[in-house]
């Protein structure tokens, strides 16, 4: 039924084609390389780190990272810079003053998010080609192509190719929110996570080909992404349904109202924003260690591994502090009271007003609660367990909360475009009876 109504909206198989067009786009440029760098050598090092913290950023960057591509830096340094603009927004009147004029006042935040992606760009930047003049593979091998190209030069050429790279995909990401489906941001992660998972079964077939790698451990990590994806899309399409009552009212000779419906509410209100939110603000930090070859920071640098405890600590209070933030900036329970009060609708046994938005808010938070244990829990778990099996690949509940929370929300906004149009085809034949009902 989907496929056929495709094919009869031009205006949703034109935007589903312009994602896929750009999702090829964004492909293809994972694998441009950066002038300059030893890909050998750097691609035996990065096997060496796979399931460190190179590992992760490495997923979300789609492979781009492990071969230096002009794509390394991803998208995180926007996401980044979003985080932090979004923050200031709730601390300086003058940058919340600017949110609430409208589109004319976000366009100005958007602008000053994508000046501070540049800064957060330059930054990485620098470090990545620094820690490259600095390292060596496992073999002893030059990460670079020799001495000639190291210095001041190749870190301008790799600061402004990465840089360039990453705003390339800042406005990729854009340009899929505007003209594609889904989130282009979300889909571009996405399409950089599902890119890995080839290699990671290929990995895996050839350990337990060799015998590195225990069949029914294969098969344990298996039944974990199973159950894991099974717990997601159950918790994600759960609701708490609030009954709401409408009072009858007389308009004329009609008699409206009287209907009962429900205020629904989503368990994981937030979607998988918290987890590449917290994801990117801790990469920016983990990755500066690994720049700086001190002994406190190499402790720092361990600490923060996604399989250490400190990591994982500060990632589940991220994760908690962003899905009640996010949440309360995209509902606000008061305007739902108000909105209810003015078209006569109310909750059985509480008040109309401000009685309504305090029980909706409360109703609220423990659903969030709820939801950001569920997401704590999907995203930590299945991470700590992978590195105790020897995953030969980065896996984590975080990769596969995002592939499938991102695979829902663009299937729905897609039934959505489908719903929108039969609506619309209804109206324009309700329209064509009654004309003809006149003659």
């Amino acid at each position: 039924m989907a496929i056929e109504g495709l094919a009869k909206i031009p205006e949703l198989r034109k935007r589903i084609l312009f994602t896929i067009g750009m999702v090829a786009v964004y492909r293809l440029g994972a694998h441009v390389p950066t002038p300059g760098i030893n890909g050998a050598a750097l691609q035996a090092f990065f096997n060496a780190q796979a399931g460190g913290i190179f590992g992760m950023f490495n997923l979300f960057s789609g492979g781009a990272l492990q071969r230096l591509s002009v794509f390394a830096l991803g998208i995180m340094p926007y996401i980044s810079s979003s985080i932090i603009f979004q923050l200031l927004t709730a601390v300086f009147p003058y940058l919340e003053a600017l949110q609430k004029e409208g589109e004319q006042g976000r366009k100005k935040i958007a602008q000053y998010t994508r000046y501070g992606t540049v800064l957060l760009c330059v930054i990485q930047g620098f470090g990545i080609a620094s820690y490259l003049e600095h390292s060596n593979s496992p073999a002893g091998d030059s990460l670079i192509l020799g001495p000639s190209v190291g210095g001041i030069p190749f870190k301008l050429m790799t600061i402004i190719t990465l840089t360039a790279g990453s705003l390339f995909l800042m406005w990729l990401g854009e340009q899929m929110t505007e003209r594609g489906i889904g989130n282009g941001t979300s889909v571009i992660i996405y399409a950089g996570i599902v890119a890995g998972i080839p290699k990671g079964l290929f990995n895996s077939i050839e350990l337990m080909k060799s015998g590195e790698m225990n069949p029914a451990i294969a098969l344990g990590i298996l039944a974990l992404m199973v159950v894991v994806i099974a717990v997601i899309i159950y918790l994600e399409v759960g609701q708490r349904r609030i009954p709401i009552q409408y009072s009858q009212r007389v308009s004329g000779r009609k008699v409206m109202g009287g209907q009962s419906t429900h205020l629904p509410l989503k368990i994981n209100f937030s979607g998988v924003i918290p987890p590449i939110f917290a994801s990117s603000l801790l990469m920016f930090p983990a990755t500066l260690a690994q720049f700086i070859q001190t002994p406190w920071m190499r402790s720092i640098r361990d600490a923060i591994s996604p399989t250490g405890v400190l990591y994982n600590i500060l990632y589940v209070a991220l994760i908690v502090f962003f899905c009640f933030f996010y949440t309360a900036i995209v509902f606000n329970p008061n305007d739902v009271a108000d909105n209810l009060k003015k078209y006569g609708g109310f909750i059985p046994g509480i008040r109309a007003g401000k009685s309504t938005a305090d029980y909706i808010e409360g109703v609220l938070s423990r659903i969030t609660v709820g939801g950001a244990v569920y997401i704590s829990a999907v995203c930590v778990l299945p991470t700590i367990l992978a590195s105790q099996a020897k995953v030969p690949f980065y896996f984590g509940g975080t990769s596969v909360l995002i592939l499938v929370g991102v695979a829902l929300d663009t299937v729905q906004q897609i039934q959505s475009h489908l719903i929108t149009h039969q609506y619309e085809g209804f109206m324009r034949g309700a329209k064509l009876r009654g004309r003809r009902a006149s003659y």
